[in-house]
This record gives structure tokens, C-alpha cells and sequence, in this order.
């Protein structure tokens, strides 16, 4: 019975590493599948990353395929796993998988390999995983037929509150705050700005043209007589010229 046609609430599929070597892997290998078949055999190497939720029977984070291992090639007898836009890169060593019930049972091995835009071995590294599962070279079993577990490697969730809490003291830091002090303490006011522009103005104002002369410091009188010793030597003094009878007012005077 096909799962596409089951309408199941609540299902999910999250199998662990033992389940999918012992119980999926392994049937499949052997022939007895499952009665639901929850894994889709495909060559995923066809396809980039992207497309491959929308291939699989089952998965809302992860999904996985059965796929025919592919044939080696080249002197260091690397499979290939090229696809249309990019290829599959591994990384690290195979890790063995053990039974949790026996620590002494070897179930198989996982390889994990990271997808990388463009041609080897140039490319840009992406955020698609997978995980690899075979069954053990040791098993009399097939091994033309691997498992493989597709998904996106998201950030975590304590990743993103340490960004935001760093973020957060960069923001609020005194030191920051200091320093922002400081730089509104050095910029001028608007008034002490329109201050010096009106005393440099006044300045400019005062300023004599180039080609003139200086100016004599002028002194004003402070009392009539310093005016008549200051000026005496030039014209005649106020008094003489108010109180000192003129030959004119004279011959007035006789004629009346």
C-alpha cells in the first residue's frame, strides 16, 4: 500500500540511525520492503538539492531516498556524485553506526557530504546536507544500494541569541555612549555659531581698505577749556569767539 494514498494525522517519519540501517536499509537490500513505502527509490544525482522535497514520498525538514550507489571512476576510485548545477562533497571520515542494545554490533556506516554550487574543485558551499548510510563491508549482503537522509542545515536557535545579545551590548555599551557624547561636545552650536559669524562680520566691517592710511586715534573734548588748549594752536578759542566784542557791534552801539 502506497503512503501517498493514506491520510494519516499526526504521522511523522524521524527514524534513527539504527532503524534506518537495521530495518529499512536492510529490507530493502534483502527485497522485503516495507508494506509502506515511505522511502522512494531514486537517483538523487540527477536532480540539485532543491528539487528533491518536492520527489520525496514523505519529510517536512528531512528527506530521504533510497539510491543506487554510483560507480566509481578515476584513479582515487571516488563515486560521482555530480548533478546539474553543482556536486556533493564529503566531509570528514565515515563514522561506524553500533547498536544501542549491543555496542558490539556494527550496523553500518555514514558519510556526510555538503553540496557546493558550480564545478570541482572550485564551488560555493551551501546550506544542503546529507547523510550517507551503507551496510558494513563485512555484510555478505548487496551493497549496490544506499540510504540517504536530505535537508538543510538551519541555525540554531542559541546561535541566533548570542548574536542578539551581542548585538544588544554593542548598542547599549557606555563606552559607545561616551564617545557619542564626545563628538556632539566638539561640534559648535547653532548660537555660538551665528556668534562668531556676526563678531567676524563686525571685524571684517572695521577693517580698512589695503591702500589707505591709518587714521589718527580721535579724541573727543571733555571739557571746553581742553578743547581751546588742544585746538589753540590752530584756531581761536570758543570763549574769545562769543565774549570778545567785535569793531562792528561798536559802531552799532555809538549809532543808536
Amino acid at each position: 500500500m502506497n503512503l501517498s494514498k493514506l491520510d494519516l494525522p499526526g504521522f511523522r517519519f524521524h527514524p534513527t540511525e539504527e532503524e534506518l540501517l537495521e530495518f529499512y536499509l536492510k529490507k530493502m537490500v534483502l527485497g522485503n520492503n516495507t508494506c509502506f513505502e515511505v522511502i522512494r527509490f531514486l537517483n538523487i544525482y540527477l536532480y540539485d538539492p532543491w528539487i528533491l522535497p518536492e520527489l520525496s514520498k514523505v519529510g517536512e525538514r528531512e528527506w530521504y531516498f533510497f539510491v543506487p550507489r554510483s560507480k566509481k571512476y578515476g584513479h582515487n576510485g571516488r563515486p560521482n556524485r555530480t548533478t546539474i548545477n553543482g556536486f556533493w562533497k564529503a566531509t570528514g571520515s565515515d563514522r561506524k553506526i553500533f547498536s544501542l542494545s549491543d555496542t558490539k554490533k556494527h550496523l553500518g556506516l555514514k558519510k556526510t557530504l555538503v553540496f557546493y554550487t558550480g564545478r570541482a574543485p572550485g564551488g560555493q558551499k551551501t546550506d544542503w546536507v546529507m547523510s550517507e548510510y551503507r551496510l558494513p563491508d563485512s555484510c555478505p549482503l548487496s551493497k549496490d544500494i544506499v540510504l540517504c537522509k536530505i535537508y538543510r542545515k538551519a541555525t540554531s536557535i542559541k546561535v541566533l541569541e548570542q548574536r542578539a545579545a551581542m548585538e544588544e551590548a554593542d548598542s547599549s555599551s557606555p563606552s559607545n555612549s561616551i564617545h557619542d557624547q564626545h563628538l556632539n561636545l566638539e561640534e559648535p552650536s547653532p548660537i555660538r555659531s551665528r556668534h562668531v559669524a556676526s563678531e567676524a562680520s563686525k571685524e571684517r566691517s572695521l577693517k580698512l581698505p589695503i591702500d589707505s592710511k591709518e587714521l589718527s586715534e580721535l579724541r573727543l573734548p571733555k571739557t571746553d577749556m581742553d578743547w581751546c588748549q588742544d585746538s589753540q594752536s590752530r584756531s581761536p578759542c570758543l570763549q574769545d569767539l562769543i565774549f570778545t566784542p567785535s569793531p562792528c557791534a561798536n559802531v552799532l552801539n555809538f549809532l543808536d
